[in-house]
């Protein structure tokens, strides 16, 4: 199979079964067709998927790091050129995985942003409007906030995933797995009143998803993505403003006021422990930071 296509069924693969975000899939379409521009212009012609081997894609590596990549972007390339790789040999493409011994950089250890309590407050207060579309992001934020959602699980729930009786949300995430999430009350109250004015974004409101813009189609990613970080201008200090940070957010401000870290990364959906006890971190950093601050011997 010609590289090309492997990389579209790659693609496929990545939105149809596996479930990743937008986001996701952008990034690593980046990813790959810069390996294989690489490939061309090292090599000066296509690259055969099949007489590529680990001693060709190991520059690859330099390549990106000759181009000023910071390690973050060289471990999500890396990523997804190994991911891609190990999509081809299960396929049957290529007989072996070249990129299976190929070494992806390590991580930065970074805490990840996240608002205060009071930001989130000022955040919610700011959107003042009863208009449909200003009723919906507030709903969407309250929901994101409320539940630790990924902003891909937001925008895929249907009207059907609510149980306002039970307080809870059916939540469908990555790999397609699905769990249930408690919902808080103030989010409940957000989306009560925008369903009241949902049907006044479309006059055939055949669309069962939650969040739609005034043509009655779903709400997209990158919509969202951009009015959410707007609207975080002037009421937060976190260096990184995007729906991400609010998950981030319902994350830490639980471990803070002493939930079991199980139960966090259960409503997160994460696969392991690991992921969720960076939120531990921030736990001990704000101590550690209200200790210096407080204590004359600090």
């Amino acid at each position: 199979m010609k590289f090309d296509k492997a990389i579209e069924s790659f693609f496929s693969y990545c939105e149809i079964e596996k479930n990743y975000s937008p986001l996701t899939i952008e990034a690593y379409k980046n990813a790959l067709n810069e390996f294989y521009n690489y490939f061309i212009i090292e090599f000066e012609t296509e690259p055969n998927i099949e007489l590529i081997d680990a001693d060709d894609i190991r520059p690859f590596l330099g390549y990106l790091h000759d181009k000023g990549n910071a390690k973050s972007s060289l471990r999500l390339k890396i990523s997804a050129v190994k991911s891609f790789y190990k999509y081809a040999k299960k396929q049957g493409f290529i007989k072996s995985n070249a990129a299976s011994t190929i070494s992806t950089p390590k991580a930065e250890k970074k805490l990840p942003s996240y608002l205060l309590e009071n930001e989130v407050n000022n955040l919610l207060e700011s959107i003042d409007k009863d208009d449909p579309i200003s009723l919906r992001n507030k709903a969407l934020i309250e929901l994101i906030y409320s539940c630790g959602l990924r902003i891909s699980e937001a925008l895929s729930i249907k009207i059907s995933d609510l149980n306002f009786n039970d307080k809870v949300i059916k939540v469908l995430g990555k790999g397609k797995k699905q769990r249930i999430i408690p919902i808080g009350k103030e989010a409940i109250k957000s989306l009560e009143f925008y369903l009241k004015v949902r049907h006044n974004l479309s006059t055939h409101l055949n669309n069962n998803s939650l969040f739609l813009v005034n043509n009655g189609k779903t709400l997209n990613y990158h919509s969202a993505y951009r009015m959410i970080k707007k609207m975080m201008q002037g009421h937060t200090n976190s260096p990184q403003k995007s729906p991400h940070v609010l998950r981030h957010s319902f994350a830490t401000h639980l471990m803070d006021n002493g939930a079991d870290i199980n139960s966090v990364s259960e409503m997160l959906g994460h696969s392991s422990l690991s992921s969720t006890q960076i939120y531990t971190h921030i736990s001990i950093e704000r101590l550690k930071d209200a200790y210096k601050n407080a204590h004359p011997k600090a």
